[in-house]
């Protein structure tokens, strides 16, 4: 697998959601409020999210243990739809104890958890960063 243009883009929105989350997250938490800040940030963060799970669908890789070229992460495609579509469902609702659990989960899940499952040794992200750029294998 190569750097193609589709990896490029998942790669940054997953990226920049990876640094945006925390933000948004914090924006949230404490005696000082920050809810502009925090819709700011909450947006652009769900706007990457989705950039990622989309450009995620146009990602195969055969190599692995797939179907059709999708492998077991891709899973977190739907679980990122649903999980967006669920986060506004409860603010909606004004549940925002529900819209908190689920964004917070979500990100823990498809930015932390998907990240460290990239940086395996045998992903292609992972080779490039253990093997090229640290020389590590």
């Amino acid at each position: 697998m190569q750097l193609t243009p589709v990896i490029a883009i998942h790669m940054t929105a997953a990226l920049g959601a990876l640094l945006t989350g925390p933000v948004a997250l914090w924006a949230r938490k404490g005696a000082a409020q920050r809810p502009r800040l925090h819709r700011a940030f909450g947006y652009a963060w769900v706007t990457l999210m989705i950039i990622t799970a989309v450009s995620a669908l146009f990602i195969r890789d055969f190599n692995l243990p797939n179907i059709a070229g999708y492998t077991p992460i891709h899973l977190l495609v739907p679980t990122t739809l649903f999980g967006l579509f669920g986060a506004f469902w409860f603010l909606a609702k004004k549940n925002i104890a529900g819209h908190r659990k689920v964004m917070q989960n979500l990100y823990f899940q498809a930015c932390i958890g998907a990240g460290v499952f990239t940086l395996l040794p045998s992903r292609y992200l992972g080779q490039l960063v253990w093997g090229q750029w640290l020389g590590l294998s």
